[in-house]
């Protein structure tokens, strides 16, 4: 398994593709891509490599991270693939040097999230129809 992580969205033009394929074409989003991919790290997911996954993260205020646009292509769903995406990002957040994480899931996917530690918080919201809900994961190391 191989990742790149990039910090200019230009590089990124699998995840450009990923995104388009999965949220555009598959899930009908009209608005996916937005000025938060220029301040964003973006990641790719390789399987022998093929580019299977991708996902962006970003920070608003230096300890609060924000994960978002994690997709995995259609045939390679179920293997953990966005598991390794959302730990992969989690360590780089570390690195530097968030407490805690949030991201936006689809109310269909919360459980998915909640295996990874993530807590919902607030209440349901949709964006383009689709229902979503905040969630939060603590990261901060204990001393």
């Amino acid at each position: 398994m191989k990742y790149k992580i990039f910090n200019d969205f230009q590089e990124a033009k699998n995840a450009k593709l990923i995104r388009e394929k999965v949220f555009v074409e598959e899930q009908k989003f009209k608005n996916e891509f937005d000025d938060i991919d220029d301040i964003s790290w973006h990641l790719e997911l390789y399987e022998d490599n093929r580019a299977i996954g991708c996902a962006r993260m970003y920070t608003e205020d230096k300890k609060t991270y924000i994960l978002g646009r994690i997709a995995v292509i259609k045939e390679y769903r179920g293997h953990r693939y966005g598991s390794m995406l959302v730990n992969i990002l989690e360590e780089k957040a570390k690195e530097l040097g968030a407490e805690s994480i949030v991201l936006s899931a689809q109310k269909r996917a919360s459980h998915f999230y909640e295996k990874l530690g993530y807590k919902q918080v607030g209440d349901i919201y949709y964006d383009e129809y689709c229902p979503h809900i905040k969630m939060i994961k603590n990261i901060k190391k204990s001393l």
